[in-house]
């Protein structure tokens, strides 16, 4: 099944890459298909950051903007598509939480760690395979990545909202990643 899942995954990134280089040359429909392809997923993620659902529709959309103005210049040796377009949705994230604006404006109660039914069953498998990984780690690993890459806080905060030094923290989101990279590519490779 992985297999298949990998060779699946390759196709896509392929797909995508391509879908890239049409918008480049100013092709509307690939812009488009691509939205369809990862905006549930830009758009959890946003969630999951600003606890907002209109902001986050909103990076969302300045994410595709983005990609429109600037297809020409992603480069496939560096990242997969859903790679770029996730890091770009993350940084604005970030940047939006980070605003005064915005945190004057948040409501609290929202919590969107719920995935949207629109999510396709690769990337339901993904956050599946994900989430196992993190759970098998140490809480204190687990932690210092869920407030960091779910939160949004930055090393400075995880360490004064767990009331450890910043080394520790870093410490500890190293042997995090390098324990879910581990365990998600020996997955790969089953």
């Amino acid at each position: 099944m992985h297999a298949r899942d990998t060779a699946a995954e390759r196709a896509g990134n392929e797909q995508d890459a391509a879908l890239v280089l049409s918008i480049a040359a100013g092709d509307r429909d690939a812009l488009a298909t691509l939205y369809d392809r990862h905006a549930g997923a830009l758009l959890a993620l946003g969630l999951r950051i600003l606890r907002e659902r209109r902001e986050a529709e909103d990076l969302v959309h300045d994410v595709f903007l983005e990609v429109w103005r600037r297809a020409h210049s992603y480069d496939p040796s560096r990242a997969s598509v859903r790679a770029w377009l996730v890091l770009m949705m993350r940084s604005r994230s970030l940047d939006r939480r980070k605003s005064h604006a915005f945190a004057r404006s948040a409501p609290l109660a929202h919590d969107p760690r719920v995935a949207p039914a629109s999510e396709s069953p690769a990337v339901l498998l993904d956050r599946a395979r994900v989430a196992a990984a993190l759970a098998a780690l140490p809480e204190a690993q687990r932690d210092v990545l869920v407030l960091g890459y779910f939160e949004g806080l930055s090393s400075s905060e995880i360490a004064e909202r767990l009331g450890a030094p910043i080394g520790t923290v870093k410490s500890r989101v190293a042997a995090a990643l390098k324990a879910l990279r581990e365990r998600l590519g020996e997955e790969e490779r089953s």
